[in-house]
Formats: C-alpha cells, sequence, structure tokens
C-alpha cells in the first residue's frame, strides 16, 4: 500500500504530542498505516527536514507543533518547500 506523506504526518500528529513531546516508534506508525516501515523512510526524513517531524536519539518520532499546528488549519492543500539542501546550505 503506498500512502501520501500527508497522510503520514496526519497519522504522526494523532499518535503523538509535541507539547508533551510524547513519541511514536516507525514500527508502530506503519503498522497503523499498514505499510512496512522502509516505506515510511522517505517521508519521515521530509518531514524532519521541513521540521514538521522530530526524531529523538533512540529512534522514536513524533510531529512538531509546527506540524499540529499546519494540520489545524485544514487547508485542502499545502505546498511545503525545503529551501535548505541536504547538507544545510540555502539553495540560490
Amino acid at each position: 500500500m503506498c500512502v501520501t506523506r500527508r497522510t503520514v504526518l496526519r497519522q504522526l500528529a494523532e499518535a503523538t504530542d509535541a507539547e508533551r513531546r510524547e513519541t511514536t516508534t516507525v514500527d508502530a506508525l506503519a503498522s497503523t498505516l499498514g505499510v512496512d516501515e522502509r516505506s515510511l523512510e522517505d517521508h519521515i526524513d521530509a518531514l524532519v527536514a521541513c521540521e514538521l517531524a522530530h526524531v529523538e536519539a533512540d529512534g522514536s518520532v513524533r510531529a512538531t507543533i509546527t506540524a499540529e499546528e499546519l494540520l489545524a488549519l485544514e487547508a485542502g492543500e499545502v505546498v511545503i518547500v525545503d529551501l535548505t539542501g541536504r547538507d544545510g546550505d540555502a539553495d540560490a
């Protein structure tokens, strides 16, 4: 099954709490979405790059406050552009 990044973000926000720093595991998130963990890696990496998800040192993951606020807007479509490259430099 293929899931969208928005679906991953929505489920991540439902399963965690940014303010209380409550996290979930990638395994639990994958199980809830009915996909394997590897299929979530790119989505989670992209969400982290845009500061919509945070991965803890133990590998657990949570949505950020920014992500929760974005989802609360209930916008039909949202485009998020990461203006920094993988090395952290801003692209011209």
